[in-house]
Order: structure tokens, then C-alpha cells, then sequence
């Protein structure tokens, strides 16, 4: 009879029939006071795409459909992209449950895709290649201290001067502000890394140490769109080798895909030939040239140092130390780039037998 009473309550029939929009907006509250800023607004970001689609929707109403067709809306995601959009929707029903919401997940059954792989692995050629073509400076020197430390970019990217043990020649980031907050991460530093690391210290006391050439802190954002453009200056280089280049067919055609028209001082125009044409060709330019390069990121750095370690012989349990894994066995299920290395496996398998 209570629990008849309960369903029955003013109180029970509000949460029960609010509208998915105000699970979202206090959710998002819940994770700005719970949460590290970045998550807050990478599902803030995403959960409002979601509901400028869905604005009338109940939560108890909500069904796996309405966001696999949402997620269908955007036909250029990758299959990350989709994963991260279809559970941030899960997590936040997921989170209405356990609040007390709703009784039960409407999207229980909702299938989460399974995200790309990260198996880039960068050669020490590669890497200078990659260096070569870096510019700024600023960002050489994020990318030297990765390659040399192997750090998470959620490590190098919030690094201040106060987190810097020299004496140790080390980072010491305390559990707060770590990865899963459990633990201290310990990131040491190569030489280089060392040297890196103390001319920013004196450059910037207070703040974040990596930041760009305007003195802003680097994101994940910033990064990731300096390192894509570092490889188009390399697919281009290897363009100019080859002798290759885009037709004036492929122009022509791509030509009908582009907005004709375009703002001008707050004014629309529309674009004259020679600008159409001019645009059709960088962007296709643009596009077969990174289609020469592999797309590196922060995170191929650190896997390619775990790969390089174990190559030269660092044992596994030190190689997790290092990454700042608590369970070595982290390494054989997320660094498997030593079976693309036949020839060093085929060592070691001599070495098994010797």
C-alpha cells in the first residue's frame, strides 16, 4: 500500500513525467559541482545537440529510436564520434535512474558502438618528419615531451609549474587532479622533457606551461587541429615528390558541392569563379595530401612510446609504471603495435629458445 501511495504522489508524478530537457539541465548541474570542467563540457556540448532535436521529450518516453536516428542525422561521424554522441545520451538516463527519476533505463537496451582503434604507430623517421613540419615551437615542445614521457595529453595539457619535483626531475600530479583521482601520477622526465620543462617554468610561473603562440593554454581542440595541419604540410611535401596533383575535372566537379555565395563584411555576395575554383582546389588539395599521411595525435606519441620501450628491452611492469597504468596487463590489451614488428618478434622467439 506505501508503494502504491508513493506512485501516486504529486511529488512522484512530477519527476516521473519532466521533460528529458530538465534531466539534462540537471544533470549537467550535477557534473559542474561533481565533475572536472572538461567532462562537464563535453556532455553539455553534446547533450544540447541532442535536445535542440528533442525538445518536448519526455524522459519516461524516451526510446533507443530517438537517439540512433539522431545520431543517423550526422552521417559524417566517425565511429568514435558516434559512440561518444549515443552515450552521453545513455550515461545521463542511466544517471535518472539512480537519482530516482524513473524506475527503470528506457535505454537499457540501447547499443553502444564500438570506438576506432588507435593504431598509429609512429617510427622515429616519422617522428622527426612530424617535428620538421611542426610550427609553432610551442607545439614542438608539447610533442618532444610526449614522445620522451609517454604522458597522457590530459597530463601535459594541465601541467603547471607547482607540479614540477625538481629535485626529481619529475612531474608529481596529485590524486585531485589525476586520472580516475585515486592516485598520485608520477610523469618522469627525459633530459629533454627536463630542459622543456624548466625554460616554461621561468616563462610561465602561474598557469598551465604548454600553451600556443598567442600564450593560450594548448586543448584538446587546438592540438588535434595543429597536428592536422601538420599533416597536410607533410601530404604535400610528399604530393610535390611524387609530381601529383588535382584535375580540373576533379575541380569542376567539386565546384557543384560548394555554397556559392559568401559574407562579406556582413554583407552576402556571391562568389566569383576564380574564387570557386581557388577553393576547390585547396580543399581537394588539402584532402589527398592528408590522405598521404597517417593521422597522428598526442595519443599515438604515447602509445608509440610504450611500443618503443618494450622494443629495447624495458620490462612490461616498469613500461606500466611509466604510462601511469596500475595493471600491467593495460599494455597487451591497448599497446598490440609489437605484432606489426615481425622482425623483433621473430627475435624474441629466438631469444625464448636460446
Amino acid at each position: 500500500e506505501y508503494y502504491r501511495l508513493m506512485q501516486r504522489s504529486p511529488e512522484r508524478q512530477r519527476v516521473s513525467g519532466a521533460s528529458m530537457a530538465a534531466i539534462i539541465d540537471d544533470f549537467l548541474e550535477y557534473l559542474s559541482k561533481n565533475r572536472a570542467p572538461d567532462t562537464y563540457r563535453w556532455y553539455r556540448d553534446l547533450l544540447q545537440k541532442f535536445i535542440a532535436l528533442h525538445a518536448d521529450l519526455r524522459v519516461d518516453d524516451i526510446r533507443p529510436f530517438h537517439v540512433q536516428r539522431w545520431v543517423d542525422g550526422y552521417p559524417h561521424l566517425s565511429k568514435t564520434s558516434r559512440r561518444n554522441h549515443m552515450r552521453s545520451v545513455k550515461r545521463c538516463v542511466k544517471w535518472a535512474v539512480t537519482q530516482g527519476y524513473i524506475d527503470h533505463n528506457p535505454l537499457h537496451h540501447l547499443s553502444i558502438p564500438a570506438g576506432e582503434r588507435k593504431e598509429v604507430l609512429v617510427s622515429e623517421n616519422e617522428y622527426e618528419l612530424v617535428l620538421k613540419c611542426a610550427r609553432p615551437d610551442s607545439l614542438r615542445d608539447l610533442l618532444i615531451t610526449t614522445w620522451e614521457t609517454g604522458c597522457r595529453p590530459q597530463e601535459s595539457l594541465r601541467v603547471e609549474a607547482r607540479h614540477v619535483d625538481i629535485a626529481n626531475q619529475r612531474w608529481v600530479i596529485p590524486p585531485s587532479e589525476a586520472k580516475g583521482e585515486k592516485m598520485t601520477r608520477i610523469v618522469y622526465l627525459t633530459d629533454k622533457a627536463f630542459a622543456i620543462t624548466r625554460r616554461l617554468m621561468q616563462r610561465h610561473p602561474d598557469g598551465t606551461l604548454f600553451r600556443n603562440a598567442q600564450g593560450n593554454a594548448w586543448t584538446s581542440d587546438s592540438v588535434n587541429c595543429a597536428i592536422d595541419r601538420i599533416r597536410i604540410r607533410m601530404g604535400k611535401d610528399a604530393l610535390q615528390r611524387a609530381g601529383q596533383s588535382v584535375t580540373q575535372g576533379q575541380i569542376d566537379e567539386f565546384i557543384k558541392t560548394l555554397k556559392p555565395t559568401r559574407v562579406e563584411n556582413g554583407v552576402q555576395r556571391k562568389k566569383t569563379d576564380s574564387e570557386l575554383r581557388c577553393e576547390a582546389r585547396v580543399k581537394l588539395t588539402n584532402r589527398l595530401a592528408a590522405s598521404l599521411v597517417p593521422r597522428y595525435s598526442l595519443y599515438a606519441f604515447r602509445h608509440s612510446f610504450a611500443t618503443h620501450a618494450l622494443e629495447r628491452g624495458v620490462d612490461s611492469v616498469t613500461v606500466a609504471v611509466l604510462m601511469g597504468h596500475s595493471d600491467p596487463s593495460m599494455l597487451a590489451k591497448v599497446y598490440q603495435h609489437l605484432t606489426q614488428n615481425p622482425t623483433f618478434l621473430l627475435d624474441q622467439a629466438r631469444r625464448a629458445r636460446a
